[in-house]
């Protein structure tokens, strides 16, 4: 049970701390530097605990159950596969994080970073670890985001919007298609469970769908690791920065989509059609990148291309499939994360230190960074496959697989050669690095004149150099027994007794890497000048260019085809639009309605029945009133909309619904007063409606009576239909019977809100932060228009005066309301679970009481006295409740589970209280937060506008 914890702490651990990094002030980079490398570190230590776990059982599980009745449980699982991927993972973490805290500039938003590196550590172990592969896809998807976050950091350039967007808009459509895959294997399998999806292999891969589930997976796991004709993606999001472009392109992204295919190879390979598709598609990759690595004049872009085509390595390894072939995949996955991981950060410390990454620019810095230069030379030396390091043992094990015959096609014949070509490239671009940035004359223009780093910003590469030396010195005493525990996980009895060694004796292999080393060296050599200073690649490849393709049908896709449709169905004016829309909808509901078998009782009409029917007719005379008054007076159809509401509050009260009375009563106050501060800010009223100028006006009126009448009438069918059209028992009976046995209150309303629907009311809560900051986020940009009726527009500061004066009563008696409108918000929160009440009408209460001292007094005079914080106290809400959710979790229980017992508490006797209280608080804060958010935006805006303070249209006070 300790280490089933452990398991579900490791993926938690960065999600946590992520949250708590996006909290900490700007100028906080040590504190965020810290949080981040101790989260780093503990994901380490967690992996050395769990180890001997993996080695003894094979597997280790944590279930956490969600929805169990419909299958819907999260499961985690790591065995030595995941283990080993989880170092990388952590470990290379770990040293960017070192290095991240000397490279970012101190201008940078440093709290962002760490947060979106933090929760991308998190989104990669949700993947890693999860043994659903539902949760997978999730958890897979989550990465595109995060990574779309990275890249974008510096969001001001425009390379760094178009390379997020194009990652994203990749990645996320082959996890579309990966989605489609797994359910197709799930369904096959009967379970959505990984260990039953692979125990189920032999009906899949026999499976009349076999070829388009395995047509769907590669383009998935093809697009997040950038093989052809994907690739072009990832140099394109060379625009992150370096720290970023370190763990996504060594341990993390693109790694992902190989850890897929490694993961699933026993399931969908062994075929020909595997073999032909992913090991052609490897070895076309690997060759491709190679080749338009060499001519690249960005370290970074000779860098990423060498991503692309060590990635065709593994991925031609796993379409090879033999034992062998997946343990030098796995293999190279661990030397490949530790050598690029090592060459980006000291092409980091050359930009950083020099002020340019190219490399026509670069020479002779062997002179000012010795240190650095060398690091740098061993860990090229680790990527062009030089004996004695890491990257030499791991390519002439790719040599020997592809050697070895497969099944004598075409492909399997040509693997060799490809392999030696592809090879040769590479040490050639190897060698460029080396040459052409470190040797030859100084140079005598660089914006910076170069120097070492600080050490601890060379720490990290130094580390992974020494890393490289090890592993290529030592194979079997560093990395024998956890490439064995790795390749066992996925290759179960057919995996080979492995034994790493340095010498094979003579053997193809080896006259392979000698030969592509060799043709390497001349290759570069002989066309050295032409290379250093020509175009970035032959002609060829600069013609047909992928990202320009993308551009080009992105274009098709997002402005020409939808300016046709458009064109072609769209409806002039917002009203035009909107009425359609309604229409559809109202169709489609009468074909529901018209439908139903209806049990309609026979009505009884009584004094209480009269009444409120009265009731009714004043809310209807409101109702009217305000759609007729909205032509002419908009602040006299704001009070009769007012009223129209109060009637509905009335109406629960009749009803015995006091719950939905208090907060329909709450809601009412709030957005009657939001409305009305943001009506002074509207245009005037349009007479004339687009589209309409056929139409008399009241024939146009009338029609649009009628759709609000039948659309009236729709919504009370509907009402009805709940009611009248399923005799017998009800659900609420359910919830009448165990509110209180299993909910621990007899407010049932507040019980199915904070237990038994709890996960429903934690969606809604955080669509309301996320629309709160849209609010925010769009009014902080809003300016009112010149044309504005409404806008205040004082002639003399006299009459400013004369308006401050007459609003000092009012004021003065809102503020002295403050104190009881928040004892009334406390009383509503602490009797929520057993009267009428709870943490929504609690957190609106209290924001009433924010609000009505912006509308009685100066906007100034409050801030200088009140200091709200909403952001915060919605991040606070919203962590609570997830924390009170997960909580659930350490106890073997499905998310958001609730305890209720009674508390003896001093002077106070027998107390009832249950954790759903402690949701229930992260409501309050949230809601809270929300309304006065969006208030403050509105308010803000007399602020830019008045006549003293604005200095300009764009200026903001």
């Amino acid at each position: 049970m300790v280490e089933q914890n452990l398991l579900l702490l490791l993926v938690l651990m960065p999600f946590v701390s992520a949250a708590i990094a996006a909290t900490l002030p700007e100028d906080a980079r040590n504190a965020e530097a810290w949080l981040a490398g101790l989260t780093m570190l503990g994901g380490v230590f967690l992996l050395v605990i769990l180890y001997p776990s993996i080695q003894d059982d094979g597997i280790v599980t944590r279930p956490v159950h969600w929805v169990s009745s419909i299958g819907l449980d999260l499961n985690f699982r790591i065995d030595g596969f995941a283990w080993l991927m989880m170092t990388l993972v952590m470990g290379i973490g770990l040293l960017v994080v070192i290095y991240a805290r000397y490279y970012m500039s101190p201008d940078d938003p440093v709290p962002r970073f760490y947060a979106c590196l933090l929760a991308f550590a998190g989104a990669m172990a949700g993947l890693v670890l999860s043994g659903n592969v539902i949760q997978m896809v999730v958890f897979w998807e989550l990465t595109s985001l995060i990574s779309f976050l990275l890249i974008g950091y510096w969001y001001r350039q425009q390379l760094a919007r178009d390379g997020a967007r194009m990652a994203l808009i990749i990645t996320a459509s082959g996890g579309l298609c990966l989605m489609v895959a797994v359910i197709l294997m799930g369904q096959i399998a009967g379970s959505y469970e990984l260990d039953a999806i692979i125990a189920a292999a032999p009906r899949i891969v026999t499976h009349p769908l076999y070829v388009p589930i395995l047509l769907l997976f590669l383009i998935g796991a093809f697009t997040k690791s950038a093989q052809f004709p994907f690739h072009f993606w990832l140099p394109n999001a060379m625009a992150a920065p370096t720290p970023v472009s370190a763990y996504l392109h060594s341990a993390t992204m693109v790694k992902a989509g190989v850890f897929i295919l490694i993961r699933f190879q026993p399931v969908l390979g062994g075929t020909n059609e595997w073999f032909q598709i992913v090991a052609g598609t490897g070895l076309l990759t690997l060759f491709l990148g190679a080749f338009i690595a060499l001519f690249r004049h960005d370290l970074k872009g000779l860098l990423a291309y060498s991503t692309i085509s060590h990635l065709g390595l593994i991925t031609a390894l796993i379409g090879i499939g033999s034992p062998a072939a997946m343990v030098a995949a796995i293999f190279h996955i661990v030397n490949h994360a530790v050598f690029k991981a090592s060459l980006f950060m000291a092409a980091g410390i050359i930009d950083h230190e020099t002020g340019t990454r190219d490399m026509r620019r670069l020479s002779g810095l062997a002179k000012f960074m010795p240190i650095t230069a060398t690091l740098a030379i061993i860990a090229s030396a680790a990527m062009a496959g030089v004996p004695l390091l890491n990257g030499f043992l791991s390519k002439e094990m790719f040599f020997e697989a592809t050697y070895v015959w497969n099944n004598g096609t075409f492909l399997d014949n040509a693997a060799p050669y490809i392999a030696v070509a592809a090879s040769a490239f590479s040490a050639a671009y190897s060698l460029r690095f080396i040459l052409a940035v470190f040797f030859g004359p100084p140079s005598r223009d660089l914006p910076r004149t170069p120097h070492e780093p600080p050490v601890l910003m060379r720490l990290p590469v130094a580390l992974l150099v020494i890393a490289c030396i090890a592993v290529g010195v030592f194979p079997q005493e560093t990395l024998g027994v956890v490439l064995q525990t790795a390749s066992e996980s996925i290759l179960g009895s057919k995996t080979p007794e492995i034994s790493i060694k340095i010498w094979h004796g003579v053997n193809p292999a080896l006259i392979m890497s000698i030969i592509a080393m060799t043709l390497g060296t001349l290759i570069y050599l002989s066309r050295r000048t032409y290379i250093d200073t020509g175009e970035e690649g032959p002609a060829l490849t600069r013609r047909f260019s992928f990202a320009r393709g993308f551009d080009e049908l992105m274009n098709l896709l997002s402005t020409k085809l939808p300016r046709q449709a458009l064109r072609l169905t769209s409806a002039h004016g917002l009203q035009a639009q909107l009425r359609a829309l309604v229409l559809l909808a109202l169709a489609g509901a009468w074909y529901a309605v018209i439908n139903l078998e209806w049990h309609i009782p026979r009505p009884t009409i009584g004094q209480s029945e009269v009444v409120f029917a009265l009731l009714w007719l004043v809310g209807g005379a409101c109702a009217i009133g305000a759609a007729w008054q909205a032509k002419y007076h908009r602040f006299a159809a704001l009070i009769l909309m007012g009223g129209a509401g109060l009637v509905t509050c009335a109406t629960f009260v009749w009803l015995s619904a006091p719950d939905l009375a208090v907060t329909q009563l709450l809601v009412e106050i709030v957005t009657t007063v939001l409305l009305l501060l943001g009506l002074r800010w509207l245009p005037k009223r349009n007479e004339e409606i687009p589209g309409d100028d056929a139409l008399p006006a009241r024939i146009r009126r009338g029609r649009d009576l009628l759709i609000a009448v039948a659309c009236g009438g729709g919504m009370a069918a509907i009402a009805a239909a709940v009611l009248l059209t399923t005799p017998g028992v009800s659900v609420g009976d359910w919830f009448l019977r165990n509110s209180y046995v299993e909910g621990g209150g007899t407010n049932v309303v507040n019980v199915i809100l904070v237990d038994f629907r709890a996960f429903d009311t934690f969606g809604e809560i955080t669509v309301l932060a996320v629309v709160a900051l849209t609010v925010y986020a769009l009014l902080r940009r809003f300016r009112p228009a010149p044309e504005s009726v409404e806008r205040p527009r004082p002639q003399r500061e006299a009459d400013e005066q004369e308006l401050q004066d007459y609003l000092y009563i009012p004021g003065l008696l809102m503020q002295w309301m403050f104190a009881p409108i928040i004892t009334l918000a406390a009383y509503l929160f602490f009797r929520g679970h057993d009267l009428p009440g709870g943490g929504f009408a609690a957190g609106v209460t209290l924001a009433i009481a924010l609000l009505l001292q912006y509308v009685a007094s100066n906007v100034r005079w409050i801030e200088a006295r009140l200091t709200v914080l909403p952001i915060r106290w919605m991040a606070f809400g919203l962590t609570l409740s997830t924390a009170v959710g997960a909580g659930a979790w350490i106890f073997g229980y499905p998310f958001l589970t609730a305890h209720a017992q009674y508390v003896d508490l001093p002077l106070v006797g027998k107390t009832p209280l249950a954790t759903a209280m402690l949701f229930d608080l992260g409501i309050f804060a949230l809601v809270m937060g929300a309304i006065v958010l969006m208030l403050i935006a509105i308010a803000h805006q007399s602020l830019r506008v008045a006549p003293k303070q604005r200095k300009s249209e764009g200026e903001a006070t």
